[in-house]
């Protein structure tokens, strides 16, 4: 028999990084759940997960910026995204109405991400938690019948929770984007995008040159990223995500990005896959 994929993830079981896993790999999986994004590699480095799901960016509070660190730590190969769009409930053990409801508790940026609706209610009192999925799962084991979590709906199901509220996020079109990395080398048929990272050469004009190689080549850059290089005063790393439809084209332009940077690394060659 066909071993199930080991995918770590940060969070507990029904968060949101389960359910990007799911919709990648689909949901005959073995989830291994992990305090930190750190500790997915590592479960990975030990032998105990052969994939990781990582959010990398949101469309309301940006970039993960430590999670590139990791990447850059750890090089483990990207072999695909996913997007999911961000819809947060507030739920409750059954029976309870929402008058009963005294404290609200969910991971910080969801709190954040649902302000205008906790606006409206002053006299509940928020507690951040480290995981909106771990918050619905502490309402059941200690039937906490005057506590609400904010989470998405696989949390209520698989927790035995009912949702009192429906989409009490402020911005309807949140979405995250997960990247997909594996513990080993894996072919991905017909790759078209890829992520990269590199320094730029002490040279004037040098990243106006590095993109229009890309617009030379009709390479189109999703993405752009830089972080500092610690030790080294006004160095930079950069990371670019960039998609195409001729593959010539991008083996033609990596071969010209190779002349015109440092430490240059192809971190992921995947399929792009922005649907939500």
């Amino acid at each position: 028999m066909e071993t199930k994929k080991r995918v770590a993830i940060q969070g507990i079981k029904a968060s949101f990084h389960e359910e990007a896993a799911f919709k990648f790999f689909g949901t005959d999986i073995e989830t291994v759940e992990c305090n930190s994004f750190k500790e997915t590699f590592q479960k990975v480095k030990a032998g105990e997960a052969d994939y990781i799901v990582m959010a990398i960016e949101n469309s309301i509070a940006g970039s993960l910026l430590p999670n590139y660190s990791l990447l850059k730590e750890f090089n483990y190969p990207v072999i695909g995204e996913v997007y999911l769009h961000i819809q947060l409930h507030l739920m409750g053990l059954p029976g309870v109405k929402f008058e009963d409801i005294a404290n609200v508790t969910s991971h910080p940026i969801a709190i954040r991400q649902c302000g205008e609706f906790l606006d409206d209610y002053p006299q509940l009192k928020v507690t951040e938690s480290s995981d909106t999925a771990a918050c619905a799962k502490r309402i059941k084991d200690e039937q906490l019948k005057d506590t609400a979590a904010i989470a998405n709906s696989l949390a209520a199901e698989m927790y035995g929770l009912e949702i009192l509220e429906k989409r009490i996020e402020t911005n309807k079109k949140n979405y995250t984007r997960f990247l997909i990395l594996a513990g080993h080398e894996e072919e991905i048929k017909n790759p078209n995008k890829a992520s990269v990272s590199f320094q730029v050469k002490d040279e004037m004009g040098i990243l106006s040159k590095i993109l229009n190689v890309l617009v030379e080549h009709e390479i189109n850059m999703s993405k752009i990223q830089s972080m500092p290089v610690i030790g080294k005063r006004n160095e930079f790393t950069f990371y670019i995500d960039m998609e195409w439809k001729i593959n010539g084209n991008y083996d033609s332009a990596i071969r010209k990005l190779l002349r015109l940077t440092n430490n240059f690394n192809i971190m992921g060659e995947y399929r792009k896959n922005d649907k939500v």
